[in-house]
């Protein structure tokens, strides 16, 4: 039987859902390989991701390391222009890291929340707001009130956590021992050589490339008959898009500024942090 590679395509900030990611869409995906493992030579997990939250990270690394272990397909990730933090994460299920010589790598590191504090801000133009409550933490990181040293404990608590889990996940695809992990975990970005270097990633190369490398040990037959089938998240502009996006006439047109650039982090959202309170 002719054997393919599937290229799945994990791009953009990892959450439930935005412009360019599905969380639930995501996962059917890795669902729907497990029921053709027959046809399928290779995975490769197509990473270009700023990172995103805690839960939905782990989620996905799981769901892939499961369809390994279930299917043996080999699987090899590739990192595009960005694959830090969730990204980098996620991608540490594959067998072997690829990335492209421009890529930004890394960030191994935890975003858990912060604090806002307006209180000052508020009292200086009379503003107050007060709330009725039971236990001294509910409201903490409210932006009317200046954060405790209890708060921020607890807040410390749940990103230690988190980032202890993130790099028992490196070390365990990395094997550069946990102490050498923490070295380079402490949240920078890398280049691909530096990267490579430090043997966070396995090969430098362009994605052209690594199809050659993947079926290096094929038969000539099936190499030359290897096909790459590309699965991609199509983006559907909605309604509200298209308004913003529409020209409104000068006289009542708005300058929206523009978004922040994607920025690397894994960091641990409210939705984890109801999770943990579930």
């Amino acid at each position: 039987m002719k054997k393919k590679i599937v290229k799945l395509c994990i791009e953009g900030v990892i959450e439930r859902e935005n412009e360019s990611y599905k969380q639930e869409w995501l996962l059917d995906q890795i669902g729907k390989l497990e029921e053709k493992k027959k046809k399928i030579g290779a995975l490769i997990l197509y990473i270009n991701s700023p990172g995103g939250g805690v839960y939905e990270s782990d989620e996905v690394y799981r769901a892939i390391i499961r369809l390994k272990e279930k299917t043996k397909i080999p699987v090899y990730s590739y990192f595009a222009s960005l694959a830090a933090s969730g990204g980098y994460y996620i991608g540490c299920a594959a067998d072997k890291i690829y990335a492209n010589p421009n890529t930004l790598t890394g960030s191994i590191g935890v975003i858990c929340g912060r604090f806002l504090d307006l209180s000052e801000l508020m009292g200086k133009h009379g503003v107050k707001d007060e709330y009725i409550h039971s236990g001294r933490n509910k409201t903490m990181g409210h932006f009317s009130q200046s954060a405790t040293d209890e708060q921020r404990e607890i807040m410390q608590s749940i990103s230690d956590e988190c980032y202890e889990s993130f790099i028992s996940i490196v070390e365990s695809s990395r094997r550069l021992g946990i102490d050498r992990i923490r070295e380079l975990a402490d949240g920078r970005i890398y280049s691909a050589r530096q990267a490579k270097e430090a043997q966070l990633i396995d090969e430098i190369c362009y994605f052209d490339e690594m199809k050659d490398i993947i079926t290096s040990s094929w038969s000539d037959k099936d190499r030359k008959k290897c096909e790459i089938d590309e699965i991609r998240r199509k983006v559907r502009n909605g309604l509200l898009h298209k308004l913003v996006k529409a020209k409104a006439p000068a006289a009542v047109s708005v300058k929206l500024s523009n978004p922040l650039p994607p920025f690397p982090a894994y960091y641990c959202s409210p939705y984890a942090l109801n999770r943990f309170i579930e």
